[in-house]
């Protein structure tokens, strides 16, 4: 295809085998309506239900399907880098599998776009998901936005459309922990958040664990914020002040009412206490170092078993 492509989907793919012949439909009926240059990359990011042979036929029937096959799964938002550097679009729509972000809503963002926005992301008004799913997103989000002072709305994922600026500006990074959502927010471009519809999940379960949302909690703050070291620093600051003044409290009270100076189980406890808090600082700032040494070894972010489009593996 050498003609200009206008819109690009970019769609990471794992445990959604069943929904992708329907979402392929979905997204091709919408994006008919919007122009006939339009291209759906999906990126098969290990997928244990055998998805790779169904994008294949799906590429097979429609050029306009492109295919990428990751050699091991490399996780949804490295999956999404994936794309987004195959994308070709002036506009690149960004989207789950899972039929929960309904394609029809495609052409709402895009109108919303035209208006003169870099970036125009869905607000799931009414999320249609679990409770607990719903309160570990809010949690998330509430820590996140704490440590970071950055305003990110529980209710927004990465369903959007982004221009073909924010899509190369977005190419440059290459850190090794990765957030689409969070890179979008921090790039600063125009943006503007609107009400979708958000479906219920009636194909396949969540990936997501709770395992999984915290490290992805805990890579998230610290690879976008130093606070927690700085809360660190803060409360030694305070427990050193708070043990003089309490020093300084029983020595008077020692030389002015004669108030004996208690024994071993306060000075063992106070011990256990200030150890276990020292420990986790030791431990915060590892985590930071941990980050340090992942980013320095500077290995791919990806890389690519197969492709439908012929360029074959490599790496990025």
């Amino acid at each position: 295809m050498n003609y200009v492509i206008d819109i690009s989907v970019v769609i990471p793919v794992y445990g959604c085998v069943d929904s992708l012949k329907i979402l392929y439909n979905r997204i091709a009926n919408t994006l008919m309506k919007i122009t006939k240059n339009f291209e759906i990359i999906m990126i098969n990011d290990a997928s244990p239900d055998n998805a790779w042979s169904t994008i294949l036929q799906l590429s097979h029937e429609d050029n306009r399907v492109r295919g990428i096959n990751l050699s091991r799964n490399f996780g949804q938002h490295r999956a999404i880098t994936a794309g987004i550097d195959h994308a070709r679009g002036d506009w690149v729509v960004v989207m789950d599998c899972d039929l929960q972000d309904q394609p029809e809503e495609i052409i709402k963002l895009y109108n919303k776009a035209q208006e003169g926005f870099h970036i125009v992301v869905g607000k799931r008004a009414e999320r249609q998901d679990s409770f607990l799913k719903k309160m570990n997103s809010k949690l998330f989000y509430t820590l996140y936005n704490y440590l970071t002072d950055i305003e990110v709305n529980s209710s927004i994922s990465n369903f959007g459309i982004y221009s073909k600026s924010v899509i190369d500006t977005l190419r440059h990074f290459k850190e090794q922990n990765r957030s689409f959502g969070l890179f979008v927010v921090w790039s600063g471009f125009s943006r503007v958040e609107i009400d979708i519809n958000h479906a219920k999940r009636e194909i396949g379960e969540t990936s997501y664990t709770f395992k999984k949302l915290f490290n992805l909690a805990t890579d998230s703050i610290v690879s976008h914020s130093n606070k927690p070291l700085k809360i660190s620093v803060k409360l030694g600051f305070f427990l050193s002040f708070f043990s003089i003044m309490y020093a300084f409290w029983l020595v008077i009270s020692y030389f002015i009412w004669s108030t004996p100076i208690e024994g071993w189980t306060s000075l063992i406890v106070s011990m256990y206490f200030l150890s276990g808090l020292i420990i986790a600082s030791i431990g915060m700032a590892s985590l930071y170092i941990g980050k340090i040494f992942d980013e320095v070894k500077n290995r791919p972010l990806y890389i690519i078993q197969d492709t439908t489009f012929k360029e074959g593996s490599r790496e990025k």
